[in-house]
């Protein structure tokens, strides 16, 4: 094949969360297929500390830092009748840099890694087009609405009912549309207005050498605080994360601490808001904030607790704790996309005060808890290998898993030049 333009909504660089978990694996299994090119965006100084790793694998790229003030996004979002989704992801430097390098590279294929970055594929490339949505927004936008009140209940309405036209859009345009479990394809497939042969599921996996509990130390700030301690991973700046943490917080803990009053909770993940950094030190609660390496933290917890009421796709948070041999309990949408068997691989549970008995039927019994460990660590080790995850990559991209690709030439940037 020729090369390969990678488009992608954020740096795939540091895989310290879950979409850009899933990039970056995908960015190194593409280029070993071809030499890539990347236009992608950073979030925050951090991201740019990144752009050699970025450079390392991609043969050019374009990195933009993402600015525009998410108001200024929606007024044009209204202004405009798009998405904000998409006019929040608008750049014309990256627009720049996608004509240039189809202008000027045999690009044969387009990887599109999230539904924002279709729009900058052009309505007359001939080459193939794999769109990576991963899970399906417009419907997580539609759980947002049910959920919230007012003005924004009424944005959230507009932004899943424009989500679904442009979804229908993507796929209809694309060769191949992946999602990231054969539920959410299905689910994408019920929101079409026909059913398309070329909507996938490409799931996620877990580098189980690196999440190996024997590989790390437990985190000795969260051996000192009493227990069990329990622990929720994420983005805390993501609103289902920060419902569920708050849902952990108010309701599912103090049934917890009413048998077993020294249980603490752990809420661990970058940019957590002020909701929820008002809450540590109270009752048991700790609000740790971004850690450099979440593995001494989950290393360090009896149990991790998802009680995520909105969950699209497949949650890295829980692949990761059952990696590093961690009971985890969990609703069934947290659940949804991991075919693991209930009760003796995790436990799922739906409302708190179910949550709250199973984290207490575990804190009781020492030995179900090294069981269920095991068995999730062993259940990983079978069934979630990156390389069994991205298997069909090279089928959706129009080559043979065989072939392999050219010579990458050393790594430039175009984008100011773009």
């Amino acid at each position: 094949m020729g090369e390969i333009l990678f488009l992608s909504h954020r740096i795939p660089f540091p895989p310290d969360r879950g979409d850009k978990i899933r990039s970056h694996h995908v960015l190194k299994a593409l280029a070993a297929l071809a030499p890539v090119h990347v236009a992608t965006f950073a979030d925050d100084a951090d991201d740019h500390r990144h752009e050699g790793e970025l450079a390392g694998v991609a043969v050019s790229h374009c990195l933009v830092q993402r600015r525009k003030p998410l108001p200024a996004a929606a007024i044009e979002a209204l202004a405009t009748g798009r998405p904000l989704s998409l006019t929040a992801f608008h750049s014309g430097t990256i627009a720049r840099y996608v004509a240039q390098v189809l202008a000027t590279r045999p690009i044969s294929a387009i990887y599109v890694f999230s539904g924002q970055m279709a729009q900058y594929v052009p309505t007359g490339f001939t080459g193939r087009v794999v769109a990576d949505l991963v899970d399906v927004d417009s419907a997580k936008f539609d759980a947002y609405a049910e959920r919230d009140r007012g003005p924004r209940a009424w944005m959230e309405r507009r932004e899943g009912r424009l989500l679904a036209r442009e979804e229908a859009r993507i796929v209809a345009a694309s060769d191949a549309t992946l999602l990231i479990s054969e539920a959410e394809a299905e689910l994408l497939q019920s929101r079409l207005p026909a059913r398309s042969v070329q909507v996938h599921a490409m799931g996620n996996g877990i580098d189980a050498a690196l999440f190996d509990p024997a590989a790390v130390l437990p985190e000795p700030a969260m051996l000192a605080c009493s227990g069990p301690p329990l622990i929720f991973t994420g983005q805390m700046d993501y609103a289902p994360n920060v419902a569920a943490a708050t849902r952990a917080i108010e309701r599912i803990l103090p049934l917890v601490r009413d048998v077993c009053p020294g249980a603490t909770l752990h809420v661990v993940g970058r940019n957590p808001p002020t909701s929820l950094k008002a809450q540590d030190g109270r009752d048991g609660v700790h609000v740790w904030g971004r850690v450099d390496d979440i593995r001494p933290w989950l290393g360090a917890a009896d149990c991790a607790l998802v009680p995520l009421e909105i969950a699209r796709g497949v949650q890295n948070k829980v692949l990761e704790a059952m990696a590093m041999a961690l009971p985890v309990v969990l609703t069934p949408g947290a659940a949804t996309g991991i075919p693991a068997e209930p009760g003796r691989d995790f436990l799922v549970a739906q409302s708190d005060a179910e949550l709250a008995a199973a984290v207490i039927s575990l804190a009781a019994d020492a030995d179900r808890l090294k069981e269920m460990g095991q068995a999730a660590r062993g259940w990983i080790l079978g069934h979630a290998a990156w390389e069994a995850a991205l298997r069909s990559l090279p089928v959706h991209m129009g080559v043979a898993a065989s072939d392999t690709a050219a010579p990458i030439p050393s790594a430039a940037t175009l984008c100011d030049a773009a």
